[in-house]
This record gives C-alpha cells, structure tokens and sequence, in this order.
C-alpha cells in the first residue's frame, strides 16, 4: 500500500479550508483595489493579537522535541508588525488597538494548545501562519506596496529578509512534517486543527468586514 507523506495528506485535506479563507470577501476587496488603507491596518492590528500569541507559545515550544524543529529566529513576525503599526498608526497605537471577536477565539485556542503542551496543534497554527506568509503573504505586500505606495515600512510583517529562498524554506519544513513519526490518529488530529485555523481566519475576515460596514474601522 502507498503511503502519503503527511505533508501531502496535509496539503490536500486542508485545500478546501485554504481556499474558502482565501476567498472571503473582505480580502477581496484588499486584493482587487477596492479595499482602503483604513482596511489593511485593521487586518495589521489583528494579525498583531495572532502572533503575539504565536510567538508566546513559540518561546514554551522551543524544548519540545517535536516542535522545536520547526521554530526558527528568522520566522518572528512581532516585531515587524510592532514597527509597522507605529509607522502606520503613530507612537500611541497600543492605546488604539483591540482585538474582534473572532481573534480573541482564535488567541484563547492557541493559548490553550500552549498550556495543554500539545506540540501537534501548535504545529498546526505554526504551519497555517507562517507557511502563509510565505506563500500569499507576498502577493499581498506587492499590492499594498502598489496600492498603498508602501516601500517597506507599512509592510514589513511580509518581508522574511532572513529566508533567502522562501520555496527551499518551505520545502524543508514539510519535508520536516515528514519525519515526525505521527500516529494515525495524531495526524488526523493535526489536520482537524489546521482546518480550525483556517475557520478563524475566514471568520476573522467577516468580523473584518462587519467592522468596516458599522463604521469602526481604524482611521
């Protein structure tokens, strides 16, 4: 019998769950030209409550033997995104900031897969985030540069200036999926919550759009 690498199973399972976060109509506005700045910063403040919690169940993982290997330096995104809203919010952006709904489900489940010390669904978050970037992320950068007349600042949460060659970095990291030796049912554990991730995304893009329609988008 054939055996399907887990990146592959991964990757084929969670397509659908990709797509349809993908697709979400806020993001499209972004995408297409029809979204305004006022938009991006509001999806910059929220990725800023998402990585802060990333980053903190980073620091717990870092020992663990199985989600240490995919931790690396050059991944941190805090601090680019701690730049880019003071470049586009000002010195007081802390004060002006607030997380919706769907990010504060989103925090609380990464903050509880930290405490459970479950490294399968922090490698879920970890692979769903940053792969991303990597991957889409640029594709957003260069049209908010265009859009926007950003250069870097504004955007530096996009720019991986330590990944020379983001494809090699990506196929490293899912050849490393590969070599962890899951049990069926830590596999399928690993995917459900992969999909989860990609749920809070395509909601958090609808808590987006809500904002935006009730007027309480950041200025």
């Amino acid at each position: 019998m054939t055996v399907i690498p887990f990146s592959q199973a991964l990757r084929e399972r969670t397509r659908g769950g990709h797509a349809e976060s993908e697709g979400a109509s806020f993001m499209d506005d972004l995408m297409t030209g029809t979204g305004s700045k006022s938009d991006y910063v509001s999806l910059v403040v929220q990725h800023y409550f998402i990585y802060e919690a990333l980053e903190a169940a980073s620091a717990r993982f870092a020992v663990d033997p199985v989600a240490a290997a995919f931790i690396a330096p050059a991944l941190i995104r805090l601090p680019a995104l701690e730049a880019d809203l003071a470049f586009l919010l000002g010195d007081g952006w802390r004060d002006r900031i607030a997380p919706l709904p769907t990010t504060v489900a989103y925090v609380a489940r990464i903050d509880e897969v930290a405490a459970e010390g479950w490294a399968g669904g922090f490698v879920a978050h970890h692979y769903t985030r940053y792969l991303g970037d990597l991957s889409g992320g640029q594709i957003i950068r260069t049209l908010m540069q265009r859009q926007f007349g950003f250069e870097t600042n504004g955007v530096g949460f996009y720019l991986f200036d330590q990944i020379a060659k983001p494809r090699e970095f990506k196929d490293r990291y899912r050849e490393q999926l590969d070599t962890v030796a899951w049990s069926e049912a830590e596999r399928e554990r690993v995917i459900d919550e992969v999909m989860l991730a990609y749920r809070f995304n395509t909601e958090l893009f609808s808590d987006l759009a809500h904002a935006k329609d009730a007027g309480a988008a950041i200025a």
